[in-house]
């Protein structure tokens, strides 16, 4: 199996990600994937992204969700 992200901006348009890039092969397993976004969330914020998307084998598990701190 294979999780992988997507990265959007706010208004649901793909995101273009330069400071750090997931596995092209993604994710072995769910746990990873969501460690994985957990240490690098802060990074893809200030690249642009604004919310991501959790799919395995291509099928959506969650998301859109945000990236922004809760106010």
């Amino acid at each position: 199996m294979s999780w992988t992200w997507q990265m959007q901006h706010a208004d649901g348009t793909p995101a273009d990600v330069r400071s750090v890039t997931p596995p092209a092969a993604g994710f072995p397993n769910q746990a990873e994937a969501e460690t994985w976004i957990g240490e690098v969330w802060r990074e893809l914020l200030a690249d642009g992204v604004d919310a991501v998307l959790l799919h395995e084998e291509g099928r959506r598990v969650y998301g859109p969700m945000s990236l922004h701190p809760s106010a």
